[in-house]
């Protein structure tokens, strides 16, 4: 009878235990931050995002005008935006810093100042 005891005993801390790391506190992952950024003649809006190290996020670009692209040169991310059509940047900053990315997309005679400003905090 005292091994039925300290078996079910474990039996019901190993349950509890198990409920616990599974329940979303200790494995859940972070829902990616969702930003949306209309794309344009030679502008990106918002033309600024602060986003945290470690933090997924999603960047859904939108445009109407023409093809336009994006592109970050150190944090090794690039998307093309067709017209009328919304492209995703999904990734999670790993470095803090501020990174500055151009359209890669020749879009007219502005393309060269079309800029979005990553801000990367801890």
């Amino acid at each position: 009878m005292r091994r039925g005891i300290i078996a079910k005993a474990i039996f019901v801390g190993t349950v509890a235990v198990g409920s616990y790391a599974f329940s979303g506190s200790a494995f859940a992952q972070e829902a990616p931050k969702r930003i949306d950024v209309s794309v344009k003649k030679f502008a990106y809006e918002p033309a600024e995002i602060t986003l945290k190290k470690g933090q997924p996020v999603v960047i859904e670009l939108t445009t109407q005008d023409v093809a336009h692209g994006l592109k970050f040169k150190e944090l090794n991310l690039n998307t093309k935006i067709e017209k009328g059509k919304t492209a995703e940047l999904a990734f999670t900053p790993s470095q803090v810093g501020d990174f500055v990315g151009h359209c890669s997309v020749f879009c007219g005679s502005g393309h060269g100042s079309m800029t979005l400003t990553l801000h990367v905090t801890e």
